[in-house]
């Protein structure tokens, strides 16, 4: 990771941790299983195809974009779902497998993230105006999903994130 994505990922945490009044914390569930270099680089790999094909079916279909503007939950269902899952916990107590979370591979995403963010930032300085606007409303949608999946990884409630929400609005 860049030292642009690093830092912005920190930003987006701190603004956060100001907002809600209390550190974040990572989830811990998985740091136990060791998890091999080849089997997180597919996992990883799974969650990028997947938003590569969610924004290009945003790109072809327009259908996501509300009077608000662009909404990453509807624009990134399946890659948010994936999230979910490589963070799960728990299962019913009739589940045939046990709960193996990967948050390792949800840092890794973010990561991902950051640095298309970081690499987005550039390309609309370097770009024309039609160009530019394509990127920048690339640039606003990946920007939504890092704040979900962040929302995701830390545990943050529906009622935080629409403190949340609401600071970023008025700021």
């Amino acid at each position: 990771m860049t030292g642009r994505a690093a830092t912005l990922l920190t930003g987006r945490r701190e603004r956060m941790e100001r907002t809600l009044g209390r550190t974040l914390e990572s989830p811990k569930s998985g740091a136990d299983q060791p998890l091999d270099d080849e089997t997180r680089a597919h996992l990883l790999s799974e969650a990028e195809d997947l938003y590569w094909n969610e924004l290009e079916w945003e790109k072809i279909t327009e259908e996501e974009a509300v009077d608000e503007g662009l909404v990453a939950e509807l624009i990134f269902p399946g890659l948010l779902a994936y999230v979910r899952g490589l963070l799960l916990d728990e299962v019913m107590p009739d589940a045939l497998s046990p709960a193996n979370p990967r948050p390792q591979v949800v840092a890794d995403l973010l990561a991902f993230l950051a640095g298309r963010v970081v690499e987005l930032e550039e390309g609309v300085a370097d770009s024309d105006v039609a160009e530019s606007k394509r990127l920048r409303a690339e640039l606003d949608m990946t920007s939504g999903v890092i704040d979900r999946v962040l929302f995701l990884y830390h545990g943050v409630g529906e009622d935080e994130i629409e403190r949340l929400e609401g600071a970023q609005a008025s700021a």
